[in-house]
């Protein structure tokens, strides 16, 4: 679920920011071992807290549900649907290139196949957890055999001696100058090509002995992720120079044109195929945490239903899916990539830091996994340098991130902490979800027996299993 659109998209941001070939080769090497740091610390919270709906679930359980709510607000609102809305515009954006060589695809063309993907997707949501979950096996083979391509190429081109661009003089020669700043929004392009990588908690409950397989996920995806993204920008500099990877609008297709010769159709193909499999993974997620987040009641109840047949969360689809669409429809790419990786990089450190204060909160709790302390330090001390290079850099930007968490804080009040709202309030509550219920087929999932041991509040002597793989 990681590789999605941004090992296709980010290079360029990345390279941007950073001034040298070197330096951004560092940069994507760095965010691996930041992301790896990272799902370490989320291991531990995972099967520590065996909720799905990962850093809510987590934050609300351990700083309480305004923090919780203020976390679930941004997600809902900007981060998942703005992630979402990138990948699609990849997708089209690499589907329509080779119609247009010579120039970028129209505007509305893009964002009406974007459309139609993300509609189509969400239907096989929510029509099959098993067709969604086939579908994303499928493209993960897909997109990594694109991205093998990718790097045989490149590699062949390093044999034939065409390394120059690669030598450290030639490398580290650099054409700007980066300040500390953007050499920090470097990173944050980077993070969006690694964000994903703590997909997995947010489906805990549905994971076959989560407290085996998600640890042993993470040790597996996150360093063969780390190599596929390096190896994939060397061989795109050993056969473009930083002008005119700068100069593209889509890398892979350019290094394509450049070294495929009458086979550079593939290249657009495979990277739509990677994109396609990227929605897919992020709707499944997003919509997991919609669900989450209505079982805790701080998203309307509706929200927490699944369709009595099928067991696909039909509402949390239809509001990710919806949500998507109408960000479509406004911002940059680039743009929206840091907004989006400002607002997850303060909800990543968020959640890590809740991971402390568990500690100290509960230090007898069972753990069945339990990192060194250095693990969480170390990324808060990268996180917090990060965070105040990039407001610094790009105040605006990060200050609108900041800004649309917040505008949660009166909502959450307004519409979860007060309890005592006029009956009529409650009447349209039932009506609509009623409403909904009828439309959409969709019930209260049944209640497994076990889940009832492993309430919200945990038991500092805990010992129990993890949560049955659950209603969804």
């Amino acid at each position: 679920n990681i590789i999605g659109s941004g090992i296709f998209i980010s290079p360029k941001g990345v390279l941007e920011h950073s001034g040298s070939v070197g330096l951004a080769l560092v940069v994507w090497m760095l965010g691996g071992c930041i992301a790896a740091l990272g799902s370490l610390c989320y291991a531990e919270l995972g099967v520590t807290i065996p909720k799905s709906g990962g850093d809510y679930s987590y934050v609300t359980e351990i700083f309480g549900d305004l923090v919780g709510f203020l976390l679930l607000w941004s997600a809902v609102l900007i981060m998942y649907p703005t992630t979402l809305a990138v990948i699609a515009l990849t997708f089209s954006n690499y589907v329509l290139q080779p119609a247009f060589p010579n120039c970028v695809p129209p505007y509305m063309a893009t964002r009406m196949l974007s459309a139609t993907c993300i509609l189509f997707l969400t239907w096989v949501n929510c029509f099959s957890v098993r067709l969604a979950t086939r579908i994303q096996d499928i493209f993960t083979v897909g997109k990594l055999l694109a991205l093998g391509l990718i790097i045989a190429v490149g590699l062949l081109q390093i044999y034939k001696g065409d390394y120059e661009g690669l030598t450290p003089q030639v490398a580290f020669e650099f054409y700007k100058t980066p300040s500390v700043g953007q050499i920090a929004l470097a990173f944050l392009q980077a993070s969006f090509a690694f964000s994903g990588w703590n997909f997995l908690n947010y489906v805990t409950e549905e994971v076959v002995d989560p407290r085996r397989n998600l640890p042993r996920a993470i040790y597996i995806s996150i360093p063969l992720v780390t190599c596929v993204y390096t190896l994939t920008n060397i061989a795109y500099f050993s056969s473009m120079s930083p002008e005119e990877l700068l100069a593209s609008n889509a890398v892979a297709v350019t290094f394509g044109e450049k070294l495929l010769g009458m086979f550079s159709t593939l290249m657009p193909i495979s990277v739509a195929l990677s994109t396609f499999g990227g929605i897919n993974g992020y709707l499944f997620t997003s919509s997991r945490l919609c669900f989450s987040g209505a079982r805790e009641g701080h998203l309307p109840s509706l929200l927490a239903m699944i369709h009595f047949k099928s067991c696909t969360p039909i509402p949390a689809l239809l509001v990710c899916c919806t949500a998507t669409i109408v960000i479509l429809c406004i911002g940059e790419t680039h743009n929206l990539i840091n907004y989006v990786s400002f607002i997850n990089y303060l909800s990543y450190g968020v959640t890590i830091a809740g991971l402390l204060y568990y500690r100290w909160k509960k230090p007898n709790l069972y753990r069945p996994i339990k990192v060194s302390l250095l693990v969480p330090l170390c990324y808060l001390m990268f996180w917090a340098l990060l965070l105040g290079f990039s407001l610094h850099s790009e105040p605006v930007v990060c200050g609108v991130g900041l800004v649309i968490m917040l505008t949660g804080v009166p909502v959450y009040f307004l519409v979860v902490y007060w309890k005592n709202k006029p009956k009529c309030v409650y009447d349209f509550t039932e009506w609509a979800t009623y409403l909904g219920q009828r439309v959409f087929f969709v019930v209260f999932p049944h209640i497994d027996p076990t889940e009832a041991t492993t309430s919200s509040k945990w038991n500092d002597k805990s010992s129990v299993t993890s949560t049955a793989a659950g209603p969804v």
